[in-house]
């Protein structure tokens, strides 16, 4: 085997790894800014805990409802979630989280399955959609989401990503 073969699946996991975390961060972050997230969350019930993962033992995140409607991380959850959303395969996961290739095509193109109630599965979704659509650059969100929103002014992505990322670098530092 070639030394390329064997990196490539490595520099994969840990950019999937690398954007589980992000993403983790960035869904709860964003559940507590943007009133359309918020909005969603609340329907997942006080206590109610998602994690996505990678098959068979691959990055993941797991998140738990609170009773104001956000999301917070868990860490080191040992228990059975309410849902879980698993990639097949790192090489899935990875063309998700590199924007080949959008959540809701992946599921559509069968490279994740959800354990748990299927509306909350197109609830987390619609979260992560629209996370997408506000932190990243429009031409790479246009890619990464179904449909990008319409309405979505600029004024109104940057205000809402900057209150994201700074949620975000402040879980990080906190972690420090």
């Amino acid at each position: 085997m070639k030394p390329t073969n064997k990196l490539l699946p490595a520099a994969q996991r840990a950019y999937v790894a690398l954007m589980m975390d992000v993403i983790g961060r960035g869904l709860t972050s964003a559940s507590q800014v943007d009133p359309e997230i918020h909005n969603e969350t609340k329907g997942f019930p006080a206590g109610f805990i998602v994690r996505m993962t990678v098959f068979p033992n691959g990055p993941d995140f797991t998140a738990q409802s609170q009773p104001d409607g956000s999301l917070s991380l868990l860490k080191n959850f040992g228990g059975k979630p309410d849902l879980t959303v698993t990639f097949k395969h790192i090489s899935h996961a990875f063309l998700v989280f590199s924007f080949q290739e959008g959540t809701a095509r992946a599921f559509a193109n069968d490279r994740m399955v959800a354990d748990g109630d299927l509306s909350y599965a197109i609830r987390l979704v619609r979260c992560l959609n629209k996370m997408e659509a506000l932190i990243l650059p429009k031409m790479v969100a246009k890619l990464a989401v179904k449909q990008y929103p319409e309405d979505l002014s600029f004024t109104q992505k940057l205000n809402l990503a900057s209150r994201i990322y700074l949620k975000v670098a402040q879980t990080y530092i906190k972690r420090s």
